[in-house]
């Protein structure tokens, strides 16, 4: 139960069309008692209708009059993710008094956004009042939900975080005469058996883990099960182009389908206009329900004699400009009857500043199964952090397995941190924009040499290096879309000389010494087979170079050739020696023309040149690795946040 006390709230700001009705407001309640009395008298068997309760004045108000359309005047609020996102975020959620009976009164939304609290009525009444205003046909809805959903306990659900996206199917091999081999002869007895015996063994224990793990996680049942109140908000297809009509449970902020087995019944519908009962079978739930609004066996409307079924009879037809409330396209309707010119404007109520700052306690926090997710407002960590998300082994979030952190206006245009608390990895995600090219960063310590995987945007650079991994003993590179086909380099390093080490001397005048350069090269279709080199390996001690070279369809054994040292010969640097002693080659498929010595000596000068500028790329790599480590510990040290140019009220903070 909230310890906020509703009774002690200021309404004396509030204007007089709060604390007294018109003669039209009268009538419309009057026609609405005489209608509460029909339905009491023609369905006695059923809970009597949310349908004129007070408001915060006291003030007895028809529940249509409350909903106010409003389009907000920010991006997000044109669309019903960001409305719903907001109003999930900005209020604190209080349970109904009585869970099995709707509330006696109903805020309006004015007060509810001024104090930023309310139970599921109005956080679905504000929220259908921005639909509307954003231009969709969304009702509030009164009717019976789960426990978990009334009392906005998720402990139970999967993080929607953590949904896997539905997996596409796999299509079939085209190729239906593929040869199929025979599986080895197997004794099905002795399988049997084998299998018979691995149950014996082990089916006790599972049987007695299964068990603890249903007693645990099972939620004890309801005895309350369909007789739990909840308001939530419908929206029907059609307008803003939805396909599909949909729910919004608004304490979530999360869409379900109308088949949702979470709801379990409506009792009536009600927008700025008109309200509806709902006369169908609920006892199978929503599933079955039918949202045509204009079939009168389904739905019982209030002001079934006007011209347009969805507009109240008694409505003004004079317009307000005050109370006007347009989309850019100006296709937006006009607000709900009987608003004076005087009420409140819900615009004037949310400044920009509490607009990006939601929560009202600092944070908000949700509790997922084996899952936790925090949520801050932009600016309100100086590091930007503005989402995390842990995931727990266990059911009590005691044991961390991942932590995922979301960022906000970085000017380093890191987005996203994900820790692996059982391998100590941890992986940064930047933003295109960054000035070394990054896009994640691999690592578990800053400090060189001990294994960082770094992705760039490809795109950008000319070498078309897109991930590069390091450590003590080794350098992989991968490369796309590059003119020589190269996607891949291996370079294996060596030990440090540790006399040099000892002398102080740094890094930098103390490289690695290259022991071996592996590259791959992708089928270039353009040279035959036996000219197009798929791998390359530069053996740098061992003054071996080899070369293998792609297969054409038809062939079996690859093309190669190696170069090897002359054994006794001192080797002598821009010196070339070809003998047949450091030559071998196998090219079975190869022409004539391509087997004379001349063709070798001129391929192992291009060779001897290309490791030469290889060995210096190695050391720009390591260069380039060094810098990136610099950067990203000095951007770790001094992170800066970039404020928008047209967000004043934060540069005046600065």
């Amino acid at each position: 139960i909230s310890d906020f006390d509703w009774s002690s709230i200021d309404t004396s700001h509030l204007p007089s069309s709060y604390k007294t009705n018109s003669q039209q407001e009268k009538e419309l309640l009057q026609f609405a008692d005489h209608f509460f009395q029909q339905y009491t008298h023609l369905c006695p068997d059923r809970k009597p209708l949310f349908i004129h309760p007070v408001n915060e004045c006291g003030v007895q108000k028809f529940v249509s009059t409350t909903v106010r359309p409003t389009l907000l005047p920010y991006p997000d609020m044109y669309y019903w993710s960001g409305c719903a996102s907001f109003v999930c975020d900005y209020l604190i959620m209080e349970p109904l008094k009585c869970p099995i009976t709707p509330p006696s009164s109903l805020y309006s939304p004015t007060t509810i956004l001024k104090y930023q609290r309310g139970n599921c009525f109005d956080f679905s009444v504000l929220l259908c009042s921005l639909l509307i205003g954003a231009g969709y046909d969304a009702y509030c809805v009164h009717g019976y939900a789960t426990r978990e959903m009334c009392s906005l306990d998720q402990t139970q659900e999967l993080c929607p975080l953590l949904r896997k996206p539905p997996e596409v199917p796999e299509e079939e091999d085209p190729n239906k005469y593929r040869i199929k081999y025979p599986l080895d002869p197997q004794s099905k007895f002795e399988l049997q058996q084998k299998a018979k015996n691995e149950e014996e063994e082990t089916e006790p224990t599972e049987e007695e883990e299964r068990e603890e793990e249903v007693e645990v996680e099972k939620p004890k049942r309801d005895p309350l099960h369909g007789l739990r109140v909840h308001a939530w908000v419908l929206v029907l297809s059609g307008k803003r182009k939805v396909p599909e009509t949909f729910f919004i449970n608004p304490f979530t902020g999360n869409h379900h389908s109308t088949t949702d087995e979470c709801f379990l019944g409506i009792e009536s519908i009600w927008n700025h206009k008109n309200y509806w009962v709902n006369m169908q079978d609920c006892r199978k739930g929503c599933k079955d329900l039918s949202f045509d609004l204009s079939d009168s066996f389904c739905w019982e409307i209030m002001f079934s004699e006007s011209n347009e079924p969805s507009q109240l009879p008694t409505e003004s037809p004079k317009e307000d400009t005050d109370d006007m409330v347009s989309d850019p396209s100006n296709a937006l309707e006009q607000w709900g009857p009987f608003m004076e010119p005087h009420s409140i404007c819900l615009t004037s109520l949310l400044p920009t500043a509490e607009y990006e700052n939601p929560f009202s306690r600092g944070k908000k926090v949700i509790l997922y199964d084996k899952a936790k997710l925090e949520k801050w407002a932009a600016y309100a960590n100086a590091d930007g952090l503005v989402e995390r998300l842990t995931v727990y082994a266990d059911s009590d979030r005691t044991e961390e397995l991942e932590v995922k952190e979301w960022f906000k206006h970085r000017e380093d245009l890191l987005y996203m941190r994900e820790v692996n608390k059982q391998t100590q990895l941890i992986t940064d995600h930047f933003r295109p924009g960054h000035p070394l090219l990054l896009k994640a960063h691999s690592y578990t310590s800053l400090e060189p040499e001990t294994g960082h995987t770094v992705e760039f945007y490809h795109t950008a650079r000319v070498d078309g290096l897109w991930k590069r991994f390091e450590n003590a003993t080794e350098m992989t590179e991968y490369f796309m879309g590059r003119e020589d086909f190269l996607h891949m380099r291996h370079i294996e390093l060596g030990e440090r000389d540790q006399n040099v080490e000892k002398a102080g001397i740094t890094a930098d005048a103390n490289p690695r010494p290259i022991v071996q350069i592996k590259e791959y090269f992708h089928r270039n279709t353009e040279k035959p087979a036996d000219e197009d080199v798929e791998e390359r390996i530069f053996m740098v001690i061992d003054d071996v170079i080899q070369l293998t070279y792609h297969l054409e369809l038809h062939d079996t054994i690859a093309s190669k050739v190696v170069f090897c040292r002359v054994i006794g010969r001192e080797k002598r640097e821009d010196e070339i020696y070809l003998s047949r002693e450091n030559t071998v080659k196998y090219e079975p498929w190869s022409s004539e023309k391509h087997k004379n010595m001349r063709r070798l000596y001129d391929l192992l000068w291009q060779l001897r040149a290309e490791q030469k500028d290889l060995k210096q790329q190695v050391r720009d790599s390591e260069a380039e690795m060094l810098n990136i480590l610099m950067v990203r510990e000095d951007e770790e040290a001094n992170i800066k946040l970039s404020v928008s140019m047209y967000s004043t009220a934060k540069r005046e903070q600065q």
